[in-house]
């Protein structure tokens, strides 16, 4: 992919790794739109020069409001970053949790959906674009405390790899960015292993500036969630990882 004369817009892009790929891709040349709920950040994001746009795309009209906005300032947008999403911690064996459940399907997997429907026409029309749908390690080694997290990740997944093969020959391809543990907001306190942000950022783009660019963005630290079936480490690192479990009763 040329990074250096697209026009990009990144949705979810106000804070953590959707922020630095909306600079990244600015400094390689694309122009950059970023879309999100945070009006704060969207603020700061326009002092930088990035088109801004209000979003919740938990709300059908609200993304087709934005999807207009967007359209009718950059009507040669050929790629899409999805990136909003949502980790929330879960007690199984507390019905409560149903309602945290709930919100991350609907941001992280129904939200992906709507953005990609959203734009599909425009990018389909075009001939050619890219969609970046944006799934987590925790897709492939689930992580026991955000059991919906790792379903609704596994889900875009899924997403991704069927909404690639019916879009085939359209022009429009699909990538799909699969995160580890990252340090943003504070995370590298919680988790010392997470990727600083930096390093995360710049293998992504050299990955993305491949040619062809790879249907997967699979960062060196993400290999051992990605393969750990096919490597046979699956079931005890899932063992390992669930000793983390908050709610755990001795």
């Amino acid at each position: 992919m040329d990074l250096s004369n697209r026009t990009v817009l990144v949705v979810g892009g106000t804070s953590g790794i959707g922020r630095e790929l909306a600079r990244r891709f600015a400094a390689a040349g694309s122009t950059v739109a970023v879309a999100g709920r945070n009006p704060q950040a969207l603020s700061e994001l326009a002092g930088e020069g990035f088109g801004t746009f209000g979003v919740d795309v938990t709300d059908g009209d609200s993304v087709v409001d934005a999807r207009d906005a967007v359209l009718a300032r950059y009507p040669e947008l050929d790629t899409v970053v999805t990136m909003s999403g949502v980790m929330l911690l879960e007690d199984l064996r507390d019905p409560a949790h149903f309602e945290a459940a709930r919100t991350t399907i609907d941001t992280n997997l129904v939200g992906t959906i709507r953005v990609i429907d959203a734009f599909t026409p425009h990018l389909v029309e075009r001939g050619a674009g890219t969609f970046v749908t944006v799934t987590s390690g925790i897709a492939f080694l689930p992580f026991p405390p955000m059991p919906t997290y790792a379903a609704s990740k596994a889900a875009v997944h899924a997403y991704s790899e069927a909404l690639r093969a019916q879009l085939d020959g359209t022009g429009v391809g699909v990538v799909e960015l699969v995160p580890p543990a990252v340090a943003t907001a504070g995370q590298e306190k919680v988790n010392p292993h997470a990727l600083p942000l930096h390093d995360f950022a710049t293998e992504v783009m050299q990955l993305l500036s491949e040619d062809p660019t790879p249907h997967e963005i699979l960062v060196k630290g993400v290999h051992m969630h990605r393969w750990a079936e096919r490597d046979g480490t699956y079931n005890t690192l899932v063992a390992q990882r669930s000793q983390s479990l908050p709610m755990r009763q001795p």
